[in-house]
């Protein structure tokens, strides 16, 4: 099969390469759709993989076009997405019910061979069947829509329940992630959402959103909350969705007292606390908490579970949501170091850039 091979930092290779025999518990996934995620650029140009040579891409799904031997041969022809991270189910968390901090994890297309391929093999207990009338496209979206919805959860929910759909909320950082989130929240019927963003084309797509024009804060001024109510009031939830020191602590000065924050972003480097930011914590008694996957639950022939991806497949099916829309470049996988080269370079404006085949393009 044709694929992208990462043979070391900066080195990614399209190539013909030998399918290994498919193991019992694992099904041959034919790839209709695969983004390429933020995390992706880092991985083939700076730090490389946790082993080389690898596939990368773990965003994707596809057609089942081959069982193992254990596996359940009706699934052959089935249109799914992935959870990429396949869980040790012995560890602590695993058996808490939360595979997303599992000790012991493998991981699609960072740790094993991934989607940046025509065919990728995959644990059968990570599959979703896709429900009729969900574009493949908008499936190879699952996982990060699952991130998003994982954020908005911890954000929203406290104690006594959910919080006031009236709170004042605020997304710091537009890239895919933020916009999913705003997308979501939204959905939710929290209308009192400020998104932050430096970049026209991401106003541009908030506004689409639903955002309103007031409501979307150009993040480059030092203090972009000047001569706004939030000076005032604050945020009674923030969540940083880019990963630099400024935003985090933007949003610690801009919580109000008793105030939370989910941290989503990938950081840039190191993080760290001036010591008046740090005092803030404390004085305000800020909540703030950390999170950079989802909850899978394996599905064990039921058709709905409660977790993050079963949320993001009840609206995707009945078209609550939209993510086709922050989809902004399409493309054949041979073209796929073209997607991967303007994302590093940012030669273009992006949001979402996938690998399509036939398949992902028209069903």
């Amino acid at each position: 099969m044709k694929a992208w091979v990462l043979h070391d930092i900066g080195d990614i290779r399209y190539e013909d390469i030998t399918m290994p025999p498919i193991k019992d518990h694992e099904v041959r996934i034919k790839v209709a759709a695969c983004g390429i995620c933020g995390s992706d650029i880092p991985r083939v140009y700076k730090t490389g993989a946790h082993r080389m040579p690898l596939i990368p891409g773990h965003e994707f799904a596809g057609v089942v076009h081959e069982t193992g031997g254990a596996a359940d041969p009706s699934l052959k022809g089935k249109k799914v997405g992935v959870f990429p991270l396949i869980p040790c189910k012995k560890c602590g968390p695993c058996l808490n019910s939360h595979p997303e901090m599992c000790r012991d994890y493998d991981y699609v297309g960072s740790r094993r061979d991934g989607a940046f391929a025509e065919y990728v093999d995959v644990p059968e207990s990570n599959l979703v069947i896709l429900p009729e009338g969900i574009l493949l496209r908008e499936a190879a979206m699952l996982e990060p829509m699952a991130v998003a919805v994982h954020a908005m959860f911890l954000g929203i929910m406290d104690g006594e329940g959910e919080i006031s759909k009236n709170s004042r909320v605020a997304v710091c950082g537009l890239g895919t992630i933020g916009l999913l989130l705003a997308m979501f929240l939204k959905e939710r019927g929290f209308e009192n959402l400020y998104v932050m963003g430096n970049k026209n084309s991401q106003r541009e797509r908030a506004l689409k959103l639903g955002i309103a024009e007031d409501r979307y804060i150009n993040s480059r001024p030092e203090d972009p909350f000047e001569g706004s109510e939030i000076k005032e009031d604050g945020f009674d939830l923030y969540f940083e969705c880019v990963g630099r020191n400024e935003c985090l602590s933007l949003g610690v000065g801009y919580l109000s007292p008793g105030g939370r924050m989910v941290t989503v972003g990938n950081p840039y480097s190191d993080m760290t606390l001036d010591r008046d930011t740090y005092w803030k914590i404390l004085r305000n008694q800020l909540t703030i908490r950390g999170t950079w996957n989802s909850t899978f639950l394996q599905r064990d022939g039921r058709e709905e579970i409660n977790d993050d991806w079963d949320y993001v497949i009840r609206r995707l099916k009945d078209k609550r949501i939209r993510p086709g829309e922050l989809i902004s470049h399409r493309m054949p996988l041979e073209e796929l170091e073209r997607g991967l080269h303007i994302m590093r370079d940012k030669t273009e404006d992006y949001c979402k850039v996938m690998t399509v085949s036939d398949d992902g393009v028209i069903s």
